[in-house]
């Protein structure tokens, strides 16, 4: 592999850096320890989450060792939000989230060989910490002029919210963690988003006033904005999650497929793990072929099979595909075919009724005279079969399932029925 930060830079990865140059030769001297913290706020991580964990399997890959943080103890506290302060969950929950966001992060990083991974709970070291010990070893370190102009704290003093000490705390807990690892595994770097910069380097400010000949360092990616100026990881529907029961497999695959051609090329980049020559020819396909979507395919297929793995891609593909026309509907399991249909206008109705009129009440076409006149023309299709008359009823045999009608319209607007009284 290249030079790890020339990669990364490459990529687009690298936002901010405490020192590139004495970083760049931490990794040519390696192996280096680093790690990377992620917070049970939710029952799952999303796409914001996952530029961070890709990037530790981008730095793992280059030889060195990472530490998968989940946040066990911080994750009670929660880092400052920009408008308001937090709603703290239970132990309990947060406990049950803890396990559910490791067993996210742990097959995407490599847990055997010399470099294995290694997942951390910040919670081991906490729970037994008094708060007069918490005060003394730890607090006396920071100076609250520096703690009030991180730019998370600062954005909160100057709202009308303020700020909790609750929250003010975190980034003291955040720089203990640094501080931990170092003293635990030999850890030099910790990585993450660049809103987390402050809490970054709180941590190399903590061990470099403990440890004072310690050489430390942060390293945070940018953040993901799309072109459009609409959230990055956000669909009409909300977040993207990692979760196949928050985000579902052919959600997540249509999210990839659909991303806009202007910003496919930074996707490939930041997510892929193809070589330089294999984005480079993704990118020249789109420059040239933009409606091929090829590289669009590329990275709807790679990443839906590095989170959910390759059978649930094939599922998807397949649904997909079979959708406008491509393959079986039929063939289709219930779980990927209700999925995929739930992404599409949809209605329910208690019993079966004439196309025209589905078609019309979904909204596929503004009245039934222009659903007439559809079936007329040849552009009218239920589960990709022509609709040949226009007093054509569907049958109870056609539902998929037992409860599904596709219906399309000419060769890309698609809806679905669901009938919920056979």
């Amino acid at each position: 592999m290249t030079d790890i930060v020339d990669e990364l830079k490459w990529r687009g990865l690298i936002a901010l850096s405490t020192d590139e140059d004495a970083l760049r030769k931490a990794f040519a001297d390696g192996p280096v320890t680093f790690y990377c913290g992620f917070d049970p706020t939710a029952p799952s991580l999303h796409l914001g989450n996952l530029v961070q964990i890709l990037t530790m399997r981008r730095i793992q890959q280059a030889g060195n060792r990472p530490l998968g943080l989940v946040g066990g103890a911080t994750g009670l506290i929660g880092d400052p939000k920009p408008t308001a302060e937090r709603t703290l969950n239970s132990p309990d929950v947060v406990a049950q989230w803890v396990e559910r966001l490791r067993a996210q992060i742990t097959p995407l990083l490599d847990f055997e060989g010399p470099n294995a991974a290694i997942m951390v709970n910040n919670l081991d070291w906490t729970q037994g910490l008094s708060a007069i010990e918490f005060l003394r070893d730890v607090g006396k370190y920071f100076r609250v002029n520096k703690m009030i102009a991180k730019e998370a704290v600062a954005r909160r003093l100057n709202s009308d919210a303020g700020i909790g000490y609750t929250e003010f705390s975190y980034q003291i807990l955040q720089g203990m963690d640094f501080l931990e690892l170092f003293r635990r595994h030999g850890c030099t770097l910790q990585t993450g988003g660049s809103d987390q910069w402050g809490n970054l380097t709180s941590g190399t400010d903590l061990i470099h006033r403990v440890e004072p000949d310690a050489v430390v360092h942060a390293l945070a990616t940018p953040l993901i904005t799309k072109a459009d100026g609409t959230k990055f990881g956000k669909t009409e529907s909300g977040t993207v999650w990692l979760d196949p029961e928050m985000t579902t497999p052919y959600a997540f695959y249509q999210f990839w497929l659909n991303a806009d051609d202007r910003d496919v090329s930074k996707f490939l980049r930041i997510f892929s793990f193809r070589s330089r020559e294999e984005i480079e020819e993704l990118e020249r396909q789109t420059e040239e072929r933009p409606q091929a979507r090829a590289a669009q395919r590329a990275l709807a297929e790679e990443l839906t099979t590095l989170v959910h793995g390759a059978g649930q891609t094939a599922a998807v593909v397949a649904a997909s595909r079979a959708l406008f026309g491509q393959g079986e509907l039929a063939e289709l399991d219930e779980r990927t075919l209700t999925a995929a249909l739930s992404e599409v206008p949809h209605i329910q109705v208690a019993e079966l009724g004439l196309v025209v009129d589905l078609l019309a009440e979904v909204g596929l076409v503004a009245s039934k005279s222009a659903a007439r006149r559809t079936v007329k023309e040849g552009g009218a299709y239920v589960n990709n079969a022509k609709v040949a008359a226009e007093d054509s009823v569907p049958v109870k045999e056609d539902l998929l399932h037992g409860r599904w009608l596709v219906l399309r319209r000419g060769k890309k607007n698609l809806a679905a029925v669901e009938v919920t009284g056979t």
